[in-house]
């Protein structure tokens, strides 16, 4: 259910606006409506903001160490509490703190005492020297992959001759050039490969080459550079590595400067009034309050003499959304956080509808009692390991439970159990089987007062049980599809458009006998053809009444008859649609058959080696062919059966654009 809101606006003395917000925050219960106001590029909560960001970014590549004691409390609790911990000061490197690997081995009760506001100093100080040896490293590696071509010598000598007066040039000539130099040129051939050959050429340049830059240290110095800096480097890692299980300390952090955000934009976005002067001057503020918690303003409003007005929102505000369910049904908003739909103030909560519809879809699509059996058992093991030690279940879990218990049912009333052929069932499982899922029972079983309604063929050609799960599947678009109509027309009333969704409902329900007709052989009743002819006519006289001239806005109906017909080609379709269910379960249970077939084969055989083998082939068989299958088919069901209920369902009956923002009231979020 979506809770009503009312609007209000808030006057304060601009001298006390700090103060009012800090009390306001108290309250915790009004969303501030956003205004587009800039913070101070020098504000305080924004620069601690970026740099626990930046905290936060450089240990995420980390995994969390196990521990192997409880962990230490994020607060200092040392013997002294009069003793300042120790801290970064402006200036100092991570290691002046700690000190060199040399000097003060890592210690993460020494991290421990630091400051909280320090403790993103720390990283980034960490994070900087390791960028230094990763730099450093980066050099070596260039330097080394540059002369090592030339072997182990020492540039020293080399300078040593040239400052003697004997000039030597270093040369990497391609083999092309190589074979054209000049005889009488004199020099020593170091090495060659495929890409060139090395020279030293002693007393003269050669012409239009430039020679090869002698290095500065030798090649065994630098790999000696390179192994140490690489020692170094691993010690930055491992102390970075140590801070992983710090996260929630930065968390925690971040959520406080966060809120000190909220507040500064509060603040700098309060108007002010400019008829007031001096210590009168006045400001105000506007934002939304569920109508449960306004006498919670009311009363702060009091208490504070703070001038206050409340009204219901205009049309034309958006108001944000607050949803509040039950907790069957608040099962259901994990997904729908996932998924990322927020209904807009004004529009439907389909959350109830959403978690009934989801669940059956679920099960059709997954279809088979096995499965469901063994997510189930993993839900519940999940669930019993969490309510252990949390003391609660999320609604996650509880969600899984739900919509896995239910695939059971489905998949045991129709007699699938890993596709386990019919014949092979033990009787308990068949005795279950609902009979029109029984391939050897009629069709269906029409109560005597619908006989004259669906007036079913005599003889069909595909597989009864085939036959009634797709006619399952049309009820289904039936019953979701005029329930989403129905709820327009309460919506609307008591303008003159709702006939119009009156209209469109009528229409639906010609037109799913028309497909009954089309793809199920059902007789199209009498009644069917008069019922398309009335809605088409409602949707032309009242789908523009929206105020003015009655009979103009009947020729305003006549004009959009082109997308009227559209409209009513995209409900035969959206009824269609549905048969999706049928479908994709049929591929994931056609799939699981495929693999009981390679796995079975023939038989096993006499007892024996090959018997051993085949055993131990089945199972791999088994276990790969229905986990891929289980993995598809779920992957499936998100797909399938979320498009159901958001673009069939919510989006072209309901008519629902996903416009809402969730209700966030400006409170102190922070736990005491």
């Amino acid at each position: 259910m979506i809770v009503p809101m009312k609007k209000l606006c808030l006057m304060v003395q601009d001298k006390s606006r700090d103060e009012a917000l800090k009390k306001l925050r108290d309250v915790g219960v009004v969303h501030i409506e956003e205004r587009d106001v800039p913070i101070d590029a020098n504000s305080n909560a924004l620069k601690l903001k970026i740099k626990v960001e930046d905290a936060i970014g450089i240990i995420s590549g980390y995994k969390v160490p196990k521990a192997k004691k409880k962990p230490a409390s994020d607060d200092y609790d040392g013997p002294d509490r009069r003793q300042k911990p120790v801290g970064l000061r402006r200036g100092r490197r991570a290691s002046d703190v700690f000190g060199t690997d040399d000097e003060a081995p890592y210690s993460l009760d020494a991290v421990i005492a630091v400051e909280r506001p320090f403790l993103a100093d720390l990283l980034i100080g960490f994070s900087e020297e390791r960028k230094e040896f990763l730099e450093k490293d980066l050099v070596l590696n260039r330097e080394i992959s540059r002369i090592e071509g030339w072997g182990d010598f020492e540039p020293s000598v080399i300078n040593d001759m040239i400052s003697l007066g004997t000039p030597v040039y270093f040369y990497e000539l391609s083999n092309e050039a190589f074979e054209k130099l000049d005889q009488n040129v004199k020099y020593i051939k170091v090495n060659s490969d495929k890409s060139c050959v090395r020279i030293i050429v002693f007393h003269e340049e050669l012409p239009d080459i430039i020679p090869f830059q002698l290095p500065e240290k030798s090649l065994g110095l630098l790999l000696m550079e390179m192994k140490e800096n690489k020692i170094a480097l691993d010690a930055k890692e491992a102390k970075l590595q140590s801070f992983a299980n710090r996260r929630p300390a930065l968390d925690k952090d971040m959520a406080k400067i966060q809120q000190d955000l909220e507040f500064e934009t509060a603040f700098a976005g309060m108007n002010k009034i400019s008829d007031g002067v001096g210590e009168h001057e006045l400001c105000w503020l506007s934002g939304y309050v569920p109508v449960n918690d306004l006498d919670n303003v009311k009363k702060a409003a009091k208490e504070n003499k703070w001038a206050l007005s409340v009204i219901d929102p205009d049309p034309k505000d958006s108001p944000p959304t607050k949803i509040e369910n039950n907790a069957l049904v608040r099962t259901i908003n994990p997904l729908l956080s996932f998924l990322g739909t927020i209904p807009g103030y004004r529009e439907f909560d389909i959350s109830p509808s959403y978690l009934f519809f989801f669940t059956i879809y679920f099960a059709m699509i997954l279809g088979d009692a096995g499965y469901g059996l063994l997510l189930f058992a993993v839900a519940v093991f999940i669930g019993f390991s969490l309510k252990m030690k949390n003391g609660t279940v999320p609604d996650i879990i509880k969600l899984m439970m739900l919509l896995t218990f239910c695939t059971i049912i489905w998949g045991a009333v129709n007699g699938s159990w890993f596709q386990i052929p019919y014949a092979n069932l033990p009787f308990f499982l068949t005795a279950i089987i609902l009979p029109q899922f029984n391939s050897s029972n009629p069709i269906v079983y029409i109560p005597p007062l619908l006989q004259n309604i669906y007036r079913l063929p005599e003889v069909i050609t595909m597989d009864k049980t085939i036959w009634n799960i797709q006619f399952f599947c049309f009820f289904l678009a039936l019953v979701q599809l005029v329930w989403a109509r129905g709820k327009r027309i309460i919506n609307l009333l008591p303008k003159l458009s709702a006939f119009a969704q009156l209209g469109t409902l009528v229409m639906l329900i010609g037109l799913y006998f028309l497909v009954l007709n089309m793809l199920l052989g059902v007789e199209f009743p009498a009644f069917a053809l008069p019922l398309i002819i009335t809605g088409i006519a409602l949707n032309l006289v009242f789908a523009e009444q929206n105020g003015g001239n009655f009979f103009v806005n009947i020729l305003k109906g006549f004009g959009g008859f082109f997308q009227l017909f559209l409209k009513a080609v995209g409900c035969f379709a959206d009824i269609i649609s549905y048969i999706r269910l049928f479908a994709v379960g049929l591929a994931g249970a056609t799939i699981a058959q495929i693999f009981n077939e390679l796995a079975i084969g023939s038989g096993f055989g006499n007892f024996g080696i090959l018997f051993i083998v085949k055993i131990f082939t089945t199972i791999i068989i088994l276990a790969v062919g229905h986990g891929l299958n289980l993995v598809l088919t779920a992957l499936s069901v998100l797909v399938h059966g979320v498009r159901l209920n958001l673009l069939e369902y919510a989006g072209n009956h309901l008519e629902m654009e996903w416009s809402g923002y969730l209700y966030s009231p400006f409170a102190n979020k922070q736990k005491r």
